[in-house]
């Protein structure tokens, strides 16, 4: 049954908003406004009002009335008489009604009550609405001004809105049913609080409403109220209110705008002052986010709020802001901290109070790290109590322990107060370098930290311009700029990459360096991707020994790109573990090969190539993959292979067994390799043949002619030797005797003095064979081939003095081998001689040595006695009693 009753009561309540609709509606305002409910023929002195209203109201002819139904089931109004209320707006500027609801059938919804009570007293509500900071809500807050006894009645309140789709100048007739009711929150007696969310499309529509209110069984009904949500605009209260001291000496109030909000605001900045020389206080409205304060004292206390409202246009302030305080020191910096580069100059200034008192400017000095005295030639007497240094060509500041600033003080004349400022020095000379890889697709940039001081909470970042075409002559930083992001790599660089490219415009890029106390800049410099160009490198590279000729031949195919002119440069070596690199350049951009002579035509080379613009822009590009070279044979051998013989036979009959010992060529001489020896033979009787004996290094024959000419050639894959060694057997050479004595000298256990003495001779002397072994074994014989012109020889060989060695000397002629001279052991006569020279040569430096050593030990030891002896002897000069005294005696 209730609910019944109370549903129609809602129908009949959205019928009369509906008829309501067809007039004016009350316009709400941005500040707050009351809805007055009394009887008819009643002025506002009958009513308990706020204080503050005129009660030379006339009497309500408003031509809308709204009924008052009173609830005949609640036990309080049981016997109240049928009475009918009319309800109207006022605002507190204006204090008539200007505008009232009359029932235009409201006589079916007045009850037959008693009304005895509020005839007496009427019912008043202060209502005010505003649109929420976040544009999504509408709110609206109605709170009672019920005097006793209904001040504790519960009340219920109840909005029904709704927004049009249009409303021309004379507002359309919002369908029946289209009002939606939301419920208000009472929970705190007197003040209720109602939501209306209205969509972010709708903001600038006309917001229709009506109120219901029950009080005291008593429902109360408004006139229709609109609104536009966007002129009502409470924003949230400014945010991050702070206060510093400017590097000007003036305090700076600043705050931060509330987010979302679609238009400017302005801002009331109210503020007190509070020290031991003035009180003071401030309320000032601008239009920026900050406020300076001048007149700053030290040692005083500020107080400040901040609230906003939209700056064109209707708006609601927004609440106040949290109350910031800020104090001031005794000794005020300004700025406080600095942070500047290398070579730059900045200045300090200072407000000095000491006990209650505020020093004067001429009579403060300043200090570096309490360390150093800053001369007065850099002091400036801005004002009275103002004073100001300034430093010129700033060094880096160097880090001391964990501080990584100077720190600069404001004295008094005769102290310091313990408070400074700060001064951070930076070099911000960042080398950034750039390549254009060899596709022409993208641009890397690297650049180190290594070389600048690290300051805690700063951070890095490149910053570029690029501009339409080509660099500036000077490169310069320019207000606008785009970050780059980098990163960091393994070898302590930031890489960064820009793809795609512009190859001809011009990239000016520098690093700037953020922290909390300002931003530094690198010095700025231009790059051309066109000008960084990094080729890839030269491809097929090929390496070979060119055969008959002896060369190193080196060839490569060019890059595609860039198209540009190219030169080469070529290293090459003998591969192994640690390659000695030989370096060569080729400036032919149309070369694609070239031959290089090398020392060892039989080994193995490693070569790469690499390629660079021939105009000098850009970089060189990578080596390329080594190549290298194959061994194989070049040429024919250079010479055949040096022999000696070894005759074995009866002496006394002509034919002999002959064998041939052949020393191995060595690469440089077989190019490069030795298949086999063949051996040509010669006889007296104009006998030749040929003998192919392999790689055999020995090979025996029979002498059977008085005169037997053998030549050994050397055969690799080319051919044969050209240049060889003869040597021809004769019996008559054999008993020229030319070699008149042969002397034999041991000069320690490797090494053997040999000489000898010659006779004159008819006979072309070639060369001669040293031939020696160790009788006392059985070892094969060790020989040598030198020169015709020698007349001693030392040979290197491990020698026992305590053995026997026989040693043979061989002239050798174009006709043939001459008679020897053989000696079967070391010569006598001299031996202690050449032994005491040998051993003088060692003996002598090392007397030397040993007498400088000596010397220098001797000058040590004395300087130490002469030390050890006065050190208790006074210094005359220290000690009165000593002095005249003679301690040289």
């Amino acid at each position: 049954m209730i609910c019944q009753k109370f549903c129609v009561v809602l129908l009949h309540w959205e019928f009369i908003c509906v008829i309501t609709a067809f007039n004016l509606s009350y316009p709400i305002t941005p500040w707050r406004f009351k809805l007055s409910c009394m009887p008819p023929n009643s002025t506002y002195d009958y009513f308990l009002l706020p204080a503050g209203l005129s009660k030379n109201t006339s009497n309500l002819n408003g031509h809308y009335e709204t009924a008052v139904e009173f609830n005949s089931s609640d036990t309080h109004f049981s016997n109240l008489s049928k009475t009918t209320f009319h309800c109207c707006f006022r605002s507190e500027q204006d204090r008539n009604c200007s505008l009232c609801a009359d029932n235009i059938e409201g006589k079916t919804f007045v009850s037959t009550v008693n009304s005895s009570v509020f005839q007496q007293m009427g019912a008043n509500w202060n209502i005010q609405c505003w649109l929420k900071g976040d544009l999504k809500l509408f709110i609206c807050y109605v709170e009672s001004l019920f005097k006793n006894p209904f001040k504790n009645y519960k009340h219920k309140v109840h909005l029904l809105y709704v927004l049009p789709e249009v409303l021309e100048d004379s507002p359309l007739v919002p369908q029946k049913g289209s009002f939606q009711m939301v419920h208000c929150n009472c929970s705190v007696h007197e003040r209720c609080e109602c939501l209306v969310p209205v969509p972010t499309a709708k903001l600038n529509d006309t917001l229709l409403m009506c109120l219901k209110i029950t009080s005291g069984g008593v429902i109360f009904q408004s006139p229709l109220m609109s609104v536009q949500p966007i002129n009502m605009v409470k924003p949230d209260p400014p945010l991050g209110l702070r206060m510093e001291i400017t590097d000007d000496g003036n305090l700076k109030i600043s705050w931060s705008s509330p987010p979302l909000v679609p238009f400017p605001l302005q801002y009331e900045v109210k503020y007190s002052e509070n020290s031991t020389t003035v009180i003071r206080e401030a309320d000032k409205i601008v239009s920026a986010t900050s406020l300076l304060v001048d007149g700053i004292l030290p040692g005083s206390s500020y107080e400040v709020q901040v609230r906003g409202k939209r700056l064109d246009g209707p708006g609601i302030w927004s609440d106040w802001s949290t109350p910031h305080v800020f104090t001031t020191q005794d000794v005020i910096y300004f700025p406080p901290k600095i942070l500047t580069s290398v070579g730059s100059n900045v200045s300090f200034h200072c407000i000095y109070k000491n006990e209650n008192k505020i020093v004067s400017s001429k009579k403060i000095v300043w200090w570096m790290n309490l360390a150093e005295k800053i001369p007065q030639s850099q002091y400036d007497v801005v004002s009275d109590h103002v004073s100001k240094v300034t430093f010129f060509n700033l060094n880096e500041t160097k880090p001391r322990g964990k501080f990584t600033y100077d720190a600069v003080y404001c004295c008094n004349e005769h102290e310091c107060h313990h408070r400074y400022a700060e001064l951070y020095v930076i070099d911000v000379n960042i080398n950034i370098s750039c390549e254009t890889d060899g596709h022409l697709t993208k641009m890397t940039c690297r650049w180190s930290t290594n070389t600048i001081q690290s300051l805690a909470g700063s951070t890095l970042q490149l910053r570029y311009r690029r501009s339409s075409l080509y660099c500036f002559d000077i490169p310069s930083i320019h207000r606008i700029s785009k970050p780059k992001d980098c990163y960091l790599q393994s070898d302590g660089f930031y890489e960064c990459v820009f793809q795609p490219i512009f190859l001809l415009s011009g990239y000016t890029m520098w690093i700037r360096i953020n922290h909390p106390l300002g931003s530094l800049d690198s010095p700025p410099t231009c790059v051309l991707p066109d000008s960084v160009v990094k080729p890839l490198p030269p491809s097929s590279v090929k390496a070979e020994i060119i055969k008959n000729i002896g060369l190193l031949k080196i060839s490569w195919e060019k890059p595609v790109f860039p198209e540009n002119n190219l030169q080469f440069q070529i290293r090459y070596g003998l591969s192994g573990k640690e390659i000695q690199w030989k370096m060569y350049d080729v400036y032919d951009a149309k070369s694609k090969s070239v031959s290089l002579p090398v020392p060892d035509l039989c080994a193995v080379y490693a070569v790469q190539v690499r390629c660079k613009r021939s105009d000098g822009l850009g970089l060189w590009s990578n080596w390329s993959n080594p190549a290298y070279t194959v061994v194989m044979d070049i040429k024919v051998p250079m010479r055949g292979p040096e022999f000696w013989r070894i005759i074995n036979g009866d002496t006394m009959k002509k034919e002999k067994n002959v064998t041939l010992l052949l020393k191995p060529l060595m690469k440089n001489d077989s190019l490069c390799s030795v298949q086999r020896y063949v051996i040509n033979h010669h006889t007296s009787c104009n006998g030749t043949w040929s003998e192919d004996v392999g790689n055999h290094t020995k090979f025996t024959f029979l002498w059977t002619e008085q005169a037997h000419t053998v030549t050994v050639l050397a055969i690799n894959s080319i051919g044969a030797s050209v240049a060889n060694f003869n040597l021809t057997f004769s019996w008559p050479m054999s008993k020229v005797n030319i070699v008149q004595s042969l002397s034999a000298y041991p000069l320690n256990s490797s090494c053997v003095i040999l000489s000898w003495i010659l006779s004159p001779s008819d006979y072309k002397l070639m060369y001669f064979i040293i031939e020696w072994k160790n009788l006392n074994e059985d070892g094969e014989i060790k020989w040598l081939r030198i020169s015709s012109s020698v007349k001693k020889y030392y040979i290197h060989d491990h020698f026992i003095p305590i053995e026997k060695y026989q040693f043979s000397l061989y002239p050798i002629f174009m006709e043939g081998v001459g008679k020897p001279k053989i000696i079967n052991s070391f010569t006598q006569d001299n031996t202690e001689k050449h032994q005491n020279d040998a051993g003088l040569y060692v003996i002598v430096p090392v007397i030397i040595s040993s007498s400088i050593l000596l010397l220098g030990t001797l000058l040590i030891s004395h300087q130490r006695m002469k030390k050890l002896f006065w050190e208790d002897v006074p210094n005359p000069k220290n000690c009165s009693w000593a002095q005249g005294l003679n301690f040289q005696k």
